[in-house]
C-alpha cells in the first residue's frame, strides 16, 4: 500500500455502518411519533409495566431469602409473623445490617453527594425526571435495609425503581413534561400493584400521592401499567394476598357510627406516628453519632425491641395474616401496637430506607384489634365483628399516614370483595384523613419534605415555574445609553414618548441604573440640559432582575418596586444589561400557563395557546 493512501474499508464495516444509520433513522422516527402519539404511549406503559412487574417480584423473592438466611427462618414462615425467629439472631442482624447500611452510605455520599429525588418530587418540581442510578442505589438500599430486619416495607424501593425505568424511557423519547409526569406515575403505579397484587390500589396510589390529581389522559396509561405488572407478577408467582380469611366478614351496619370514631383517633395515632420519626431523628442528633453510625444504633435498639415483640421486625406482611388468624389479649395487643410504631420511628429516623406504607397497614390492624377490644365489653356484637375492625382500622391509619384515601379503600375491596366492609373502610378512611388534612396538613411523604425545608405539599406540578425564567420571558432590544451622554443628546436621540425609559451604562458596558424619560423631557431641567449627563439621572441601580431567576421571583421583585419594566443584568458580579422585562407582559405568561395547565389536566390542551411572540 502507497504511503499516505487510505486503508480500504472491508464489507463487513460498511454493512455495520449501513446498519447504525438505519437504526437511527428508525429510532428518531419512532422518538418523533411517540412523543405525539397517545396510542403509542399506551402500548408503552403495557411492556415497561410487564417489566416493572417482574422487576417488584424478583426484589420481593430476594428480600424473602434474606430473610430466611439472616434470621434462620422456615420456608412457609415470614419475618413479621415472628413466631419461628432466632432470638440470638436478633442481638445482631439488625445492627450489622446498620453498619453496612451506613458506611455504604458514607462510601457512595464522598463520590456522589446529594439528595435521591423521588416520584413525588420528581413530578412536583422537576418534570418527572429521575436519575435511574440513583434509584437503582436506593432500591438496594431499601433490600439491605428490609434484609436487616428494619420495621420498613420495600414499596419504597418498589416505587422508586418503577418509576425511575418509566422515567428513564421517557426521557430517552423525550416526551412532553406532562406526559414524562404520567410515565412517572405510572411506574409507581406499576409498583404497587404488583406488590399487592391490586391493579385498582396501584392506579389510585399513583393518581393520589405521585400524579397529585386525576386526569383523563393519564387514566389509560396508569391503569395498564398497573394491570400489566399485576399480570406478570402472577404468571411468574404464585398470587399472595396480603391476608386471606375463611368465610364473610360479620359486620353490623349500626357499627358504621362506631368508623366514625375510629377515624377520629386513627388521626391522632397517625400524626403521632408521623412525628414520632422526627422525634427519632433529633434523638440521634443529640447523642452526636456521627451520620455513617446512626443505622448501626438503630439496629442496636431495634433489637431490644424485636427481643420482646419480634413481630416489629419486617414490612408486617406476615403479621398481618398471622392477627387475622389468632385472637390476642388487649394489653399484648397495646403493647405491640406501641412497639411496632417505635420500632417504626427509630428504623427511618436512623437512616434504614424504606417506606411506612406495608407497616401502616400493620399499625392500623393492631389499632384496630385495641379499639375493638377496648369496646367489646360495653357494645354488645363488637367481638363477633373483630375481622370488620381489623380491616377498617387497617385502611383508616394506612390512609391518615399515607395521604392515600381511595388507595386504602380499594386495597381493602381488592382483597376481601366485601362491599359493605368497603364502605366502613371509606367511612374511618374519610374521618381520618380529613382531620389530619385540617389539623396537621401534611402525609407522611410531604412530612418529610417539609423537614428537608422543600415546601412541597404534593405531586402537583410546580416546577414549571422554575423553568419560566426571566431568560425565556425577557425582550433582548434594551435601550442602553452611555452614562456620559449629555442630557441634550439623550432628548435628540429618544424624542417626547420615543420610549419610557432607557439603561444607562458606563464606558465599560456596566449597569448604572435606569433612566426615566419623562424626567429627561421635563421643562424644568431646560437650563441644565447641557451641563448634566445621564448618570445624574439614574437611579435604582440595585433594582434589577437576572436571566436565571423565575417569574415568581420576578413578580414579587416588580411588587416590591411598584415600577413596570426591570433590566435584566447578565450577572451581579459582571452587570451588563442583556434585556429587560415588564411587569405585564410577566403576568399574562405566568396566567396563560396556569391557564393551559389547567386545560391539559382537563384533556384540552389546545384550549389556551402559548404561541404568541413575546410583546410588551
Amino acid at each position: 500500500m502507497l504511503a499516505g493512501q487510505a486503508e480500504p474499508i472491508s464489507r463487513r464495516t460498511l454493512r455495520l455502518r449501513y446498519l447504525q444509520r438505519r437504526w437511527r433513522v428508525l429510532f428518531a422516527g419512532v422518538q418523533r411519533d411517540l412523543r405525539s402519539n397517545e396510542m403509542g404511549q399506551i402500548v408503552a406503559c403495557a411492556m415497561i409495566g410487564a417489566f416493572v412487574g417482574a422487576i417488584t417480584d424478583y426484589l420481593h423473592l430476594l428480600v424473602d431469602l434474606a430473610h430466611k438466611l439472616a434470621f434462620n427462618l422456615p420456608k412457609h414462615v415470614t419475618l413479621s409473623m415472628g413466631t419461628a425467629t432466632d432470638h440470638w439472631r436478633l442481638i445482631f442482624v439488625p445492627a450489622i445490617g446498620g453498619l453496612i447500611l451506613g458506611v455504604g452510605a458514607w462510601i457512595v455520599r464522598r463520590y456522589r453527594a446529594g439528595e435521591i429525588v423521588d416520584p413525588v418530587e420528581a413530578n412536583a418540581l422537576f418534570g418527572g425526571r429521575m436519575s435511574l442510578f440513583d434509584s437503582i442505589r436506593l432500591t438496594t438500599m431499601t433490600v439491605i435495609s428490609n434484609a436487616s430486619g428494619a420495621s420498613l416495607g420495600m414499596e419504597a424501593g418498589y416505587s422508586q425503581l418503577g418509576a425511575a425505568v418509566f422515567s428513564r424511557f421517557g426521557r430517552q423519547f423525550r416526551l412532553r413534561r406532562e406526559d414524562q409526569r404520567i410515565f412517572v406515575t405510572a411506574g409507581a403505579a406499576a409498583a404497587i400493584a404488583a406488590a399487592f397484587n391490586a391493579p385498582l390500589a396501584g392506579a389510585f396510589y399513583g393518581f393520589e400521592l405521585i400524579l397529585g390529581s386525576y386526569m383523563p389522559r393519564a387514566l389509560a396509561p396508569v391503569a395498564v401499567a398497573s394491570v400489566c405488572a399485576t399480570l406478570t407478577q402472577q404468571a411468574l408467582n404464585k398470587p399472595q394476598p396480603l391476608f386471606d380469611m375463611t368465610g364473610p366478614v360479620v359486620l353490623d351496619t349500626r357499627s358504621y357510627g362506631l368508623f366514625l370514631l375510629m377515624g377520629i383517633l386513627a388521626a391522632g395515632v397517625s400524626i403521632v406516628a408521623m412525628q414520632a420519626v422526627t422525634w427519632a431523628e433529633r434523638g440521634l442528633r443529640a447523642l452526636e453519632v456521627p451520620d455513617w453510625l446512626r443505622p448501626f444504633v438503630g439496629g442496636v435498639v431495634l433489637s431490644f425491641i424485636a427481643w420482646e415483640f419480634p413481630q416489629v421486625l419486617g414490612s408486617g406482611h406476615g403479621a398481618i395474616q398471622y392477627h387475622f388468624n389468632m385472637h390476642w389479649a388487649l394489653l399484648p395487643l397495646a403493647a405491640l401496637l406501641v412497639a411496632k410504631l417505635v420500632a417504626s420511628a427509630i428504623s427511618v429516623g436512623s437512616g434504614f430506607r424504606g417506606g411506612l406504607f406495608s407497616s401502616s397497614l400493620f399499625l392500623g390492624t393492631l389499632f384496630g384489634g385495641v379499639f375493638a377490644q377496648c369496646l367489646a365489653p360495653f357494645v354488645p356484637g363488637v367481638a363477633a365483628q373483630e375481622h370488620a375492625f381489623l380491616l377498617v382500622g387497617m385502611g383508616t391509619i394506612a390512609a391518615a399516614i399515607v395521604g392515600a384515601p381511595l388507595t386504602m379503600v380499594f386495597l381493602v375491596l381488592e382483597a376481601t370483595g366485601d362491599f359493605p366492609v368497603t364502605l366502613g373502610v371509606l367511612t374511618g378512611v374519610i374521618t381520618a384523613t380529613t382531620i389530619v388534612r385540617l389539623t396537621f396538613g401534611y402525609s407522611f411523604s410531604t412530612w418529610r419534605f417539609h423537614v428537608r425545608g422543600l415546601g412541597i405539599r404534593g405531586a402537583h406540578d410546580v416546577g414549571w415555574i422554575s423553568d419560566l425564567t426571566v431568560a425565556r420571558m425577557m425582550r433582548s432590544d434594551p435601550k442602553v445609553v452611555r452614562s456620559d451622554m449629555s442630557l441634550r443628546a439623550l432628548r435628540a436621540k429618544y424624542p417626547p414618548g420615543a420610549t419610557k425609559s432607557v439603561y444607562a451604562v458606563d464606558p465599560d458596558g456596566r449597569y448604572v441604573g435606569v433612566i426615566d424619560m419623562l424626567t429627561v423631557h421635563n421643562p424644568q431641567i431646560d437650563d441644565v440640559v447641557d451641563f448634566t449627563v445621564v448618570a445624574d439621572l439614574a437611579g435604582m441601580k440595585s433594582v434589577f432582575l437576572l436571566p436565571s431567576e423565575n417569574v415568581r421571583t420576578a413578580l414579587a421583585r416588580f411588587d416590591q418596586t411598584q415600577t413596570e419594566a426591570l433590566p435584566v443584568l447578565s450577572a451581579r458580579a459582571d452587570p451588563r444589561v442583556v434585556g429587560y422585562l415588564t411587569e405585564a407582559y410577566a403576568l399574562r405568561r405566568y396566567t396563560q400557563e396556569l391557564e393551559r395547565r389547567r386545560a391539559a389536566e382537563l384533556g384540552d390542551e389546545n384550549l389556551f395557546s402559548l404561541g404568541q411572540k413575546p410583546g410588551h
